[in-house]
């Protein structure tokens, strides 16, 4: 195995205390300008969303915040509260294992431009040597185009690379439909259909996989 390439949200860290942050904004606005209560909006806003799930403009928030007429940016709420972005304590470890270890590692992610400014503010980025974001291939995953696309950035074959991620349908799915190996991070045990290549709790479960993998290969 020579690459390993990551989903961000919910994989190397969470965007929820953000989130959690700023939607009583959304709702407050919202509630204004249609002269409606706060239920109301909450209501109109997260079905909006709901509607829109798994598609190209589900994964960018500031397509919502338009949507809706909002005064609100999200690339200007990360720079304000990056603090709110709570990188998992796992994160880090893992990624100086691998690249300590001379793994190429790379970021495949649905999301827009603002993805890479995540990973700035959490000081992530310098351990990455390919960022593909939905922007570079006007994809998203699972589709096969933004993979292939990430795979010739870095240089290998899908036989030669994993995805780690949190999504089965996007990530997991996604990856093993090019031939690359998938990894299942379940954070949240959540049910499990055994369709990953590997499930794992953790990313230091990540290294024990990869080590596995280095003894196989040196007894082929």
């Amino acid at each position: 195995m020579k690459a390993v390439f990551f989903d961000i949200d919910e994989t190397l860290l969470s965007e929820k205390p953000l989130i959690m942050l700023f939607l009583p904004q959304v709702y407050t606005q919202i509630a204004k300008k249609l002269g409606i209560s706060k239920d109301k909006a909450r209501e109109l806003f997260l079905n909006e969303i709901m509607g829109r799930k798994e598609t190209y403009e589900w994964h960018d928030w500031n397509f919502f915040f338009k949507l809706f007429n909002l005064d609100l940016n999200y690339e200007d709420l990360l720079r304000t509260y990056p603090h709110k972005l709570e990188v998992f304590p796992d994160s880090k470890p893992a990624l100086e294992w691998l690249k300590d270890n001379g793994y190429i590692l790379g970021v495949i992610t649905s999301g827009p431009e603002y993805q890479r400014l995540k990973l700035r503010l959490t000081k992530l980025d310098k351990y990455f040597d390919v960022v593909i974001t939905r922007e570079d291939v006007n994809a998203i995953k699972p589709e096969p185009k933004i993979f292939f696309h990430a795979l010739e950035e870095a240089g290998v074959e899908p036989r030669d690379a994993v995805m780690v991620g949190d999504s089965l349908q996007q990530d997991v799915f996604g990856a093993k439909n090019v031939g690359m190996t998938g990894i299942w991070i379940n954070r949240r045990s959540e049910d499990d259909y055994y369709f990953a290549d590997y499930k794992i709790r953790s990313l230091y479960e990540l290294m024990t996989i990869l080590r596995r993998e280095e003894r196989d290969e040196s007894h082929i």
